[in-house]
């Protein structure tokens, strides 16, 4: 998503097929399969029978069913991603189909809105990305054992709605945890000595961005072009239509330029001044921000949460501009190099980038929020940037090209290397209370999963009720 902060670019990329092939199971992707979380107590005799219930109702949660055909699509779909099935039980995976039919039911009962329009967006781009994959519509078709198109597509917009249900629901009980520095201290001391996590070796990183001039003639353009947008919008158009033709963000563009954000959301503050800005139904005038001219038309305000569309337009950058952008990273690097200046002053006074020159043009670790980024989860294209230079050396000019097709140039250095080595409080604050938040934020899923399996109906039939849950499922 390139309208957040903070270098996206070196956010690691999930495979493609894997995350198509993902979203597909039957509301098995919100949480990993635990291999210990239920047990059957009579594995032989349930899974013989169980397996000639194929289209029976096993279990209802709320306004939700569970078929017995739900755990045969469940197992296909991770097998079809290369994982193996041979120790998760049928049980096993009930469970966890259960957890996610209550995420979802509750997230109805908390009024959490998923619009069909997102989810028709994300099932294009899921079909593009498997045709693309597997060859063909039909290939599609017969992998995944469905008997037409249109069965296909009305199976996965059911299943991307409900796992976007269960996702939003989850992310609302994470995000109201909270965590204090006294936690982080306790749940620090409280791991013994020979038990604390060792941190692999770490970077910090530094760059100076230097962005070729566009013309006053170009921005123009793009500005009278996003007018004409807003204008057609009001006379009628789809906002939605024209983000997916013509937004050069990429992140969003085939879901219609649709994101839902609230003031805690990490977007640059010229989008979110605008956005928060607007009333429900309005489209902005254009406006820019380091990624180009935007409008943004506001479809929803729900209290402090927006559901908005944008159109992102780039404006076009000529050869000479891209060649003096370059020049002038050769002569900056001159200066560091022969000792003129440091690379934190020349950021300080040099780079376009706002983000980072006022720390020196030091990265900050998207993942973490901190400077550190761990050589082994570092993203590949940075990593290939600086893994062969040395203490103090500046790379050369370094073309950089955004997923908007954005092009600058970029002078990199490594200022600091980190070794491998066991948690130390002091050094590692931000990790620890990474892990003390994660700690946290379990407990309250598991708290909040025990509550509303008490107020909620839920029925597990047949001898599916042999199973033993961790969660009190059967309500004993």
């Amino acid at each position: 998503m390139p309208l957040k902060t903070g270098n996206m670019k070196f956010i690691n990329k999930q495979m493609v097929l894997a995350v198509c092939l993902f979203v597909m199971t039957t509301l098995a992707s919100a949480q990993e399969v635990v291999k210990d979380t239920v047990k059957a107590k009579k594995p032989a005799k349930v899974s013989a029978t169980m397996h000639r219930k194929v289209d029976g109702i096993i279990a209802t949660v709320g306004d939700y069913i569970i078929l017995d055909s739900d755990i045969d699509k469940s197992f296909l779909e991770m097998t079809s991603q290369g994982n193996s099935i041979k120790d998760i039980t049928r049980c096993q995976m009930l469970g966890k189909l259960l957890e996610d039919k209550l995420y979802a039911h509750q997230a109805i009962q908390d009024s959490i809105v998923v619009s069909d329009d997102e989810v028709k967006g994300k099932l294009e781009e899921q079909l593009s990305y498997m045709v693309q994959q597997l060859g063909s519509m039909d290939k599609v078709i017969k992998y995944f054992k469905k008997n037409n198109e249109e069965d296909f597509r009305t199976d996965l917009f059911e299943i991307i709605k409900m796992n976007k249900l269960t996702s939003e629901m989850q992310k609302k009980i994470v995000d109201a945890v909270e965590i204090t520095p006294e936690e982080v201290r306790n749940f620090y001391k409280k791991i013994p000595t020979n038990e604390l996590p060792v941190f692999g070796a770490e970077m910090e990183v530094a760059q100076i961005v230097i962005q070729p001039k566009v013309t006053d003639a170009e921005k123009q353009k793009v500005i009278d072009r996003l007018k004409e947008f807003k204008k057609e919008v009001q006379d009628g158009a789809s906002f939605a239509t024209k983000a997916v033709l013509y937004s050069d963000d990429k992140g969003s563009s085939a879901t219609g330029g649709f994101y839902k954000m609230n003031r805690k959301t990490p977007f640059v503050k010229e989008f979110k001044d605008v956005a928060f800005s607007l009333g429900e139904g309005e489209i902005s005038e254009p406006f820019e921000t380091t990624f180009g001219y935007h409008i943004i038309y506001v479809e929803k305000i729900r209290g402090q949460e927006i559901d908005l569309r944008h159109i992102l337009l780039t404006p076009t950058v000529s050869d000479q501009a891209l060649k003096e952008a370059k020049d002038r990273a050769i002569q900056i690097k001159k200066k560091i190099d022969s000792k003129e200046v440091t690379f934190a002053e020349a950021a300080r006074t040099e780079s376009d980038e706002k983000e980072t020159r006022t720390n020196g043009g030091v990265l900050v670790n998207p993942k973490t929020q901190d400077t550190h980024f761990e050589l082994t989860k570092m993203d590949p294209a940075l990593y290939s940037q600086v893994s062969n230079l040395k203490d103090n050396e500046v790379s050369q000019p370094i073309l950089d090209v955004e997923q908007s097709g954005r092009k600058k140039y970029k002078l990199v250095t490594v200022t600091n290397r980190i070794n491998e080595h066991t948690a130390d409080y002091a050094k590692d604050y931000i990790k620890i209370k990474d892990l003390a938040l994660k700690e946290k934020q379990i407990n309250a899923i598991a708290k909040w999963s025990e509550e509303k399996i008490k107020e909620t109906y839920i029925k597990i039939n047949g001898e599916y009720r042999n199973c033993e849950f961790t969660n009190n499922w059967l309500k004993k």
